[in-house]
Parts: C-alpha cells; sequence; structure tokens
C-alpha cells in the first residue's frame, strides 16, 4: 500500500557520444503526490517523463512504475502496459478533430477492450466532473484551449490510470485557461491522484506540486 507508484535507480540515458541526457538518476513517487520537475531546457526533464512512460527506455538502471519493471517491457507489452497505467497529457492536447469530444475520450477505452457501457458512463461522467459535459458531442475545433486540455485530461483519466504524467500541460494556454488547468489539477490531486508535472511554469508548479524536483544536465540538482 505504501509502495512507491514510481521508483526510478541509477537511471542513465544515452543518445550519442555527448553527455547523457540522464545520468544516475534516483527517483521515488508515492502514492497522491503531486511533483513538477523544472530546470531549464535540455536539463533532461522530457527524457524523464519518456522513460516513466515506458516511451524510452535507460541505458542503466531500472525504472519502476505501479509494480512493474518497465524498462523490459517490449514495445507491444508497454503499450498495454501504459494504456492501464498511465494517463498521458501533452501540451498541445493530441486529440483528433474528427472524433467528438466523447469519441475522443474514450479512445483508450476502446483500445484497452474495455466494456463499452460502462466506458460510456464512466467518460460521460468525467466530462461533466472536468465541467465539459455540455461539450461532449462537439468536435474538438469548436473548443478553446483550455476545453481542449481539460478533454485531454478526461481521456487521460478513462482509463482509472494509478498514475498521471502532464507535459507542459499549460505551455500551449493563455494565462485564464492556464489557470483553470491548474484548478483542475489541483482538484485531480486532492482526490489522491498521483501526477508528475513537466513544466516550466513556476505557478503551476507552486499552485499544485507537493514536491518539486530540480533538474540540471541530466541529473537531479534539488
Amino acid at each position: 500500500m505504501n509502495d512507491p507508484v514510481i521508483d526510478l535507480r541509477g537511471v542513465t540515458r544515452r543518445y550519442d557520444d555527448g553527455p547523457p541526457a540522464l545520468h544516475d538518476v534516483s527517483l521515488a513517487v508515492k502514492p497522491g503526490e503531486c511533483v513538477a520537475v523544472l530546470g531549464p531546457s535540455g536539463s533532461g526533464k522530457s527524457t524523464l517523463l519518456n522513460l516513466i512512460a515506458g516511451l524510452d527506455r535507460p541505458d542503466e538502471g531500472t525504472v519502476t512504475v505501479a509494480g512493474t519493471r518497465v524498462e523490459t517491457l517490449g514495445e507491444a507489452a508497454s503499450a498495454r502496459f501504459r494504456r492501464a497505467y498511465v494517463g498521458l497529457v501533452f501540451q498541445f492536447f493530441n486529440l483528433l478533430d474528427d472524433l467528438t469530444v466523447l469519441d475522443n475520450v474514450l479512445l483508450p477505452a476502446h483500445l484497452a477492450g474495455a466494456a463499452r457501457r460502462e466506458s460510456r458512463e464512466h467518460a460521460t461522467g468525467l466530462l461533466a466532473t472536468l465541467g465539459i459535459g455540455r461539450h461532449a458531442d462537439a468536435y474538438p475545433g469548436r473548443l478553446s484551449g483550455g476545453e481542449k486540455q481539460r478533454v485531454a485530461v478526461a481521456r487521460a483519466l478513462v482509463n482509472r490510470p494509478a498514475l498521471l504524467l502532464a507535459d507542459e500541460p499549460t505551455g500551449a494556454l493563455d494565462t485564464a485557461s492556464g489557470e483553470d488547468v491548474r484548478d483542475l489539477l489541483n482538484d485531480l490531486r486532492d482526490g489522491g491522484q498521483t501526477i508528475v508535472l513537466v513544466t516550466h511554469d513556476l505557478r503551476l508548479a507552486e499552485a499544485c506540486a507537493t514536491r518539486t524536483v530540480g533538474m540540471r544536465d541530466g541529473r537531479v540538482e534539488s
């Protein structure tokens, strides 16, 4: 029950002959924590997120998420693991414009083979909880940036993941929409969702995070 949701030990990742993108990084995130990862461009933040999500593999060290050694998984198993345990939120939403809001949210559930009726009820409930239930039958092109990010969060949560990873979730938003997303992340944190944010937005980190991790040159600095 008290095991960390994320447990990285001695993780190093190299892409070429230069300095490693990550060097000997160890990090644990407990259930219910909201951790903000801060640092300048090139500090290793996105590489860290990709390793946690199983989108990349370390050259050295271990990456354990929700009790699974994700660095040992093959491509198909890694995709199944993400669908079951990890929700991903990106800077630019990555919604499909030819699907309705509800169908965008339902897509991960369909890919996971979840029961259609139960998934639809859950997705509809998520949209209502996130304040965008009225847009369920609309298409993403009709929504504001803040509304699109709420749809992206609902999509990330539809399979009830143990972990929510957010990569610059306010980076493409205006001030008002960014505040909406901060409020949303606060609500999720208060509800016990484990969250890791990669961000340049100090206001987002200060408002949402229970702990911050500073990175520089591929290392955890603070």
